[in-house]
């Protein structure tokens, strides 16, 4: 696939050397063209500028809850085009969140922006463990939550994400991003708040 990262910051850079070692076609645009390149460099894709990232097959919007529609609408006219939300709308301290219940932060790009195909995924993973590759520990692999009232999107985005060796759990419409933030701001409070490190994910294993 051709895929466009917008941001170089940790997730940005940790998406870029996992998706160009999956053998996807990567392009990363950031308001840092230094980090930008410097994470192209290092993983073999190539920079360019945010209206080019158009020309993919999916987007991946990996800067802050606060900068993603900002970061998009450089991008131009991405209607019709697949989106991938990664955010979660943190406080300052990272230890809650600042919308949920009756909203998410996917939920508000998508007003922001009407008419791009927006899948929630990749929130609940640590960019440690990103840039890690998708093995854990104890032999499992780190799951990825998608949500999406688009079924083609969806899918698209789970077969990107199984590329790179995660293992996709399908987590229903868009709304339910507002279960999807609060799970990645636990996962956070128990890397960090509760010391467990970066090195861990949540996932939903059943009995039987």
């Amino acid at each position: 696939m051709k895929v466009s990262v917008i941001g170089s910051g940790n997730m940005g850079s940790s998406f870029v050397k996992q998706l160009t070692k999956a053998g996807h076609s990567v392009t990363i645009a950031s308001a840092d063209r230094a980090s930008a390149e410097a994470a192209a460099k290092a993983h073999g894709a190539t920079v360019v500028e945010p209206t080019e990232v158009r020309a993919s097959d999916i987007i991946i919007v990996a800067t802050g809850a606060a900068d993603a529609v900002a970061a998009l609408k450089s991008a131009g006219d991405l209607s019709g085009k697949i989106v991938v939300d990664i955010t979660n709308p943190l406080t300052a301290d990272y230890m809650g969140l600042t919308i949920g219940h009756s909203t998410s932060s996917a939920e508000e790009i998508v007003k922001a922006i009407p008419g791009i195909r927006l899948v929630k995924g990749f929130n609940t993973v640590f960019a440690q463990l990103l840039a890690a590759g998708s093995a854990l520990a104890n032999g499992g692999k780190v799951t990825v939550f998608v949500a999406s009232d688009d079924a083609d999107a969806k899918a698209q985005v789970t077969a990107l994400a199984q590329s790179m060796g995660f293992v996709v759990t399908d987590a229903g419409p868009l709304k339910n991003a507002r279960y999807l933030e609060p799970l990645a701001g636990l996962n956070i409070y128990f890397g960090y708040g509760a010391g467990l490190g970066t090195a861990i994910s949540p996932t939903w294993v059943a009995a039987a």
